[in-house]
């Protein structure tokens, strides 16, 4: 066994696929997973399971609202999975942190968005885009997770061979 002694900053400072990892590692360590996974089953019954289409059609309803979407596009990041069935965990304090907005209390808002827009769109107001722990974690369905990537995918892709249609001479050069 080697251990490594890491300080507050060099954590705070490590990029957010190291940081996941560590928590993970903190977790299993400790033995909190099961008491984790088990939060997880009861938090994914609820969850609503989005295909890209639904993602979409979400994405459409949130426009012109940029809070909502910049926090709805972090969700494209692969987050800890756990828990049987799984869910996917995201740090509150890493979406405001990628987002680049001001509060926690901003995130909330763009959540509460994303989750009327869905529920709206569903005729369902108990359709649950995510659900939350005590500890500051997110956690949405993976189908959730992967929908929202493919989506984020698309849009950059669409976004691209726009910009190339415009000035063909800009992505001519490489």
């Amino acid at each position: 066994m080697i251990g490594i002694t890491l300080t507050a900053d060099q954590i705070c400072n490590a990029p957010i696929e190291v940081r996941r990892w560590i928590e993970h590692e903190v977790i299993t360590g400790l033995r909190l997973a099961p008491k984790a996974s088990a939060a997880s089953e009861a938090h994914s019954y609820r969850l609503a399971i989005c295909s890209e289409d639904d993602m979409a059609a979400v994405f459409g309803r949130l426009r012109g609202m940029p809070v909502a979407l910049s926090v709805l596009f972090e969700f494209r990041h692969p987050g800890i999975s756990f828990g049987n069935p799984p869910v996917k965990s995201f740090r509150l304090m890493d979406i405001l942190h990628n987002s680049k907005l001001e509060s926690i209390d901003q995130v909330m808002i763009g959540l509460g968005a994303i989750s009327s827009a869905l529920a709206e769109l569903r005729g369902d107001a108990g359709a649950r885009f995510c659900d939350f722990d005590n500890e500051g974690h997110c956690f949405v369905a993976p189908e959730t997770q992967a929908s929202i990537a493919k989506l984020w995918h698309d849009v950059v892709i669409s976004q691209q061979s726009a910009d190339a249609r415009r000035d063909p001479l800009m992505h001519a050069v490489g």
